[in-house]
């Protein structure tokens, strides 16, 4: 009997898993992009802080290879934007899950007369592209502009032309790398990441769509925060999707992220949301 529970619990928990993953692209690795919101030195702080937070879910949690292939630092502090390939079977699949606003509430401390600050930034998802996805590139609507990197990366930076920035010019989507030793790789990486981004845009039209039929309001951008952080005057880490929450801060901003993922995949599997 014990035999026979296990084994039903194990099925059962392969089909919720298949369920939840079921997606198209869930199964590639992922392109995460972080951006700091208005808010200057401690906008640019929270992005560093959630770039370590899924570094160390990717990494430590399920073992995966992270590479961070563009950055543009803070003028103080901390990071204005970074971008991050996961490589791991599902990375998308999970990663999905974290696409919106992130909220901090906590006292700044870049500020003198430690008042409590809310900042914001935004992280979005992309299913990193292979050749076998159709995603054809009109090299006439693209602007190529190279430029010198400014993060670390050895001894070229600063001293050569080897970043590349990719402008889609019928969308405005940009995509560079900075990170790679030479402007050929930084140009292939930076190719990948345009290829990610116009499929992560057809998707979202394509479930703007879904959602515009089943006569839902649909809104965009930095008006989707989905998460807040708390950490004056009390502790509380709350999902605004789920209601999942939990007072362990800490543990989340160490990357313990797996509760918040599978409950907003399992209510994505419910509504019908998500790509």
């Amino acid at each position: 009997m014990e035999r026979n529970a296990a084994a039903l619990e194990a099925d059962f928990a392969r089909e919720r898993t298949a369920l939840l993953f079921s997606g198209e692209y869930d199964e590639r690795p992922a392109i995460l992009t972080i951006s700091a919101g208005a808010g200057g030195t401690e906008a640019t702080d929270w992005a560093e802080m959630l770039l370590r937070m899924y570094l160390r879910w990717a990494d430590e949690r399920h073992r995966w290879k992270t590479e961070v292939i563009d950055e543009q630092p803070g003028e103080q502090a901390g990071l204005k934007s970074v971008s991050v390939r996961v490589q791991g079977r599902g990375a998308y699949g999970w990663l999905r899950a974290e696409r919106g606003v992130h909220r901090l509430v906590r006292i700044s401390p870049f500020d003198a007369q430690n008042r409590r600050q809310t900042t914001f930034a935004l992280v979005e998802v992309m299913p990193e592209v292979d050749d076998d996805v159709e995603i054809e590139l009109d090299w006439d609507e693209i602007r190529v502009d190279t430029f010198r990197s400014q993060g670390a990366g050895g001894q070229h930076v600063n001293k050569t032309d080897s970043a590349v920035r990719l402008t889609h010019l019928p969308t405005g989507i940009v995509a560079q790398s900075q990170n790679e030793r030479s402007q050929t790789q930084n140009k292939e990486t930076a190719i990948r990441v345009l290829k990610a981004r116009l499929l992560e845009r057809a998707l979202e039209e394509k479930e703007a769509e879904l959602r515009r039929l089943r006569g839902e309001h649909v809104e965009a951008g930095w008006g989707n925060q989905i998460r807040s952080y708390v950490l004056h005057p009390y502790q509380m880490v709350k999902d605004l999707r789920t209601n999942v929450e939990t007072s362990n801060t800490q543990a989340v901003l160490d990357g313990d992220l797996d509760t918040f993922m599978q409950a907003e995949l399992e209510r994505q599997a419910t509504t019908g949301d998500g790509a």
